[in-house]
């Protein structure tokens, strides 16, 4: 059976409409070996075989011993409640909650999340959740672009370059450029921002994992009338200063460190805190708090524009869903922590970065700790970082996210701690280094 709905009179009104004679002209601007690529598919499997190849692919992870690995995504501990409340059928459905009498439940659990962001970051307005740190990041950037009418954008280089490639494909639809704004060498210099710049962006911490000087970048912005985007580490906020004590607009990041797991990369959310003032560029859902007929406390979404669901063309973006369950998987685990438990958690998290940091030290290895850094920091190693990683690996230690050559630090990992991480595992891993040949690059080094 066929599951394409469009019948060939459909297909050329739709040609004749965007004025193209086939559908191969249609989508001539696709490289050739994209437009109908020869997919070899094999042949299926009955239950259990499949059921016995995903075992089989299961089997080849090994998430157990020493992790290092950081670079935007990290292993933080989750209470189990987290994942017992996140999981009950209620907050589990495909269900929008645009009708208020059937959807209290999640939408009052969608406020109280909007209640921590807002709490989190400092600044008063938070959205139900985007959809990942790098799209809420380029949505504030076009959010500020369209309150101050200007279309220069500096980020800096500290940002993610994951994220500063979703900026960047976002600014290209408009034919616009980012500008990139170098370290020096570990974290941003103060700017010169000049009338015509929209928005500074810059990561606390940064991608290395160094502590940048926020204020001094937030009041570079603002002497020239440009709006500041801070991509925060959200879990730093519980011992970092919150983006609203220093200034910023617009607050934006990934969730994943407030108690999703890694599950190879995702599922985790996105979100964005701003100032009143912006709450009518919003991009995403907001839950808001009002009263029934019966005066009693309820909630619905609210300050949604039409044009977000139907004639998008119009609209000040087209984000208008969000990953709402895990963003009340992360509600609940900060709730179940508790202040004093976040805080725990990063202080052991920077704590247990620079007692590995100190061991490296002393074990004859020079980590890059000339500036201040939270929970990561930069390593040089004298061997491709893929390689290294590879070998670790194989010597049960998961370490070595590559430092990327534009940072211009030549082979070098960045190196991740958190509050797990025990003096066993420093250990483990000063030990793997030097068995997969760094011990031999120190010595060549420091001949």
């Amino acid at each position: 059976m066929r599951y394409i709905p469009h019948t060939r009179e459909d297909v050329e009104r739709a040609l004749a409409k965007v004025g193209a004679p086939s559908i191969d002209a249609l989508f001539a601007d696709l490289p050739q070996a994209l437009q109908d690529p020869d997919i070899q598919v094999p042949t299926g499997m009955d239950e259990a075989g499949l059921l016995a190849h995903l075992r089989a692919l299961a089997a080849k992870n090994r998430p157990e011993g020493p992790n290092f690995l950081g670079g935007g995504a990290r292993r933080h501990f989750t209470p189990s409640v987290t994942a017992h409340l996140a999981m009950q059928s209620e907050f589990v459905t495909a269900y929008t909650p645009y009708q208020p009498e059937v959807a209290q439940g999640i939408l009052q659990a969608t406020f109280e999340y909007q209640t921590i962001m807002s709490e989190l970051t400092g600044l008063p307005v938070s959205n139900a959740s985007m959809y990942d740190g790098a799209s809420a990041v380029a949505e504030g950037v076009l959010l500020a672009m369209r309150q101050t009418g200007r279309d220069r954008v500096l980020v800096s280089r500290g940002v993610h370059p994951e994220t500063r490639a979703v900026i960047a494909t976002y600014l290209a639809a408009l034919d616009l450029e980012l500008e990139l704004l170098d370290l020096d060498p570990y974290t941003t210099p103060t700017p010169g921002v000049t009338d015509d710049v929209a928005c500074v962006v810059a990561q606390q911490p940064n991608y290395l994992g160094y502590v940048e000087d926020m204020p001094a970048l937030t009041g570079a912005a603002h002497a020239s009338g440009a709006l500041l985007v801070a991509a925060v580490d959200p879990l730093s906020l519980a011992v970092l200063a919150p983006p609203g004590e220093y200034g910023a607009d617009i607050a934006a990041g990934d969730g994943q460190t407030l108690g999703n797991p890694l599950n190879f990369g995702g599922p985790a959310f996105g979100f964005m805190v701003v100032g009143e003032e912006l709450i009518r560029q919003f991009p995403g859902r907001l839950v808001g708090e009002t009263v029934d007929v019966d005066g009693k406390r309820a909630f619905v979404l609210t300050l949604q524009a039409r044009e977000q669901h139907i004639r998008r063309s119009k609209a000040k973006s087209n984000i208008c869903s969000n990953h709402q369950l895990t963003a009340i998987m992360a509600a609940i685990n900060v709730a179940a922590l508790g202040p004093a438990g976040l805080r725990d958690l990063a202080v052991g998290s920077v704590a247990n970065a620079h007692k590995l940091a100190d061991a490296l030290t002393a074990a004859g290895f020079a980590p890059r700790v000339e500036a201040r850094f939270f929970n990561e920091f930069v390593l040089s190693v004298g061997q491709p970082p893929a390689k290294l990683r590879s070998a670790l690996a194989r010597s049960g230690v998961h370490a070595g996210v590559a430092a990327p050559a534009e940072y211009g630090f030549g082979d070098a990992i960045i190196l991740s701690a958190t509050e797990s991480t025990s003096a066993a595992d420093i250990a483990a891993l000063v030990t793997a280094l030097v068995a997969c040949g760094e011990g031999r690059a120190l010595e060549v080094r420091n001949a």
